[in-house]
């Protein structure tokens, strides 16, 4: 029997990419990765389910109309039910509250955040917030405005949006009201992109210095370290997605350049390094944790490649998925 299936999306023909849309995968027992079905949808780089019903939500990431896709969940592949637009340029991340009351849209191209209220059916409702920005960093090539990169809901209900653009941390109350204290600065230059809250911490991947830096629970830097050990001399390393293993022992970062996985012990503010190993592929933009699994999105090597966890380490495993130009993996 094969192990649940894999929804990956990422960048199509219409968006610099050579993808199909978003594919099904499924993962044989002995290993092997296949894919079964396509939906044609232009440019997902980013996709989640909603927390309760059977519906899909992927970012349409496309610079002069940057969109929202809505898809019914359904076997072998999932089917469009309608478009809106993201409300800024393109897209890169969305994520839904645990009540599955509030859709949030991350524009990296103009820094804007667009959140759409659901109804009952969880379809998006008409008319929705849009919360522009202003700012821009030291980096003059890739600070010059805001780019929201990364929105999640935290612990106490807040909405944080991580800004690459600005080096600053949006927050917004519940019911999407700007927080009255307004973002957080973060460590100037870092280009803050992913990030995770566990048992009081932050943890933040630096994409524009390599790092991973920990905060507290007032954002107040506790912690810093390289993101990766495998960067050669004159080389840069761009950290991508961050993930913690089921029992928040080990904290795992995607590494674009070196092309690896890092992986920290994780005790409080302090990571240690406990290994560090090849992602199977070229840019691993993304990856994916299901029990033992380790999914990761190789973009530029077009592929899907299997990790396996072993006491919580990854080890490379059975042959790459040919996929056009990944950016995302969802355990369906």
């Amino acid at each position: 029997m094969s192990r649940p299936g894999l929804v990956i999306g990422g960048y199509t023909p219409d968006t610099e990419g050579s993808g199909p849309g978003l594919t099904v995968a499924r993962q044989h027992p002995d290993g092997r990765l296949e894919a079964v079905a396509e939906t044609a949808v232009s440019g997902p780089s980013f996709v989640i389910a909603h927390p309760r019903l059977p519906l899909l939500y992927a970012v349409l990431e496309r610079a002069e109309d940057g969109g929202l896709a809505v898809l019914a969940d359904e076997d072998p592949a999932p089917r469009l039910l309608a478009e809106h637009t993201s409300g800024g340029s393109l897209p890169c991340h969305l994520a839904i509250d645990p009540e599955g009351r509030w859709l949030v849209i991350a524009n990296y191209g103009d820094g804007t955040v667009t959140a759409y209220r659901l109804g009952e059916d969880g379809m998006p409702e008409p008319e929705p917030l849009t919360f522009r920005h202003e700012g821009h960093g030291p980096n003059p090539d890739r600070q010059e405005c805001p780019h929201a990169h990364e929105a999640v809901f935290g612990p106490d209900g807040v909405l944080y949006v991580s800004d690459l653009g600005t080096d600053e941390m949006r927050r917004f109350l519940p019911g999407m009201r700007p927080h009255p204290d307004g973002p957080v600065r973060l460590a100037s230059g870092s280009g803050p992109r992913h990030f995770l809250h566990h048992e009081g911490y932050w943890y933040v991947t630096g994409e524009l210095d390599g790092s991973v830096r920990v905060y507290d629970a007032e954002w107040r830097e506790a912690g810093a370290v390289r993101a990766s050990d495998a960067v050669l001399e004159g080389e840069e390393n761009l950290p991508s997605h961050i993930a913690l293993s089921a029992d928040g022992r080990y904290l795992y970062v995607g590494n674009r350049g070196p092309d690896t996985i890092s992986v920290f012990e994780v005790d409080g503010p302090r990571l240690t390094m406990v290994s560090e190993v090849p992602s199977g592929g070229s840019w691993p933009r993304h990856f994916a944790i299901d029990g033992d699994r380790l999914y990761v999105a190789n973009q530029r090597s077009d592929s899907i490649a299997l990790l396996v966890l072993k006491d919580g380490l990854p080890e490379p495993v059975g042959e790459a998925l040919a996929v056009g130009t990944p950016s995302c993996v969802l355990i369906r």
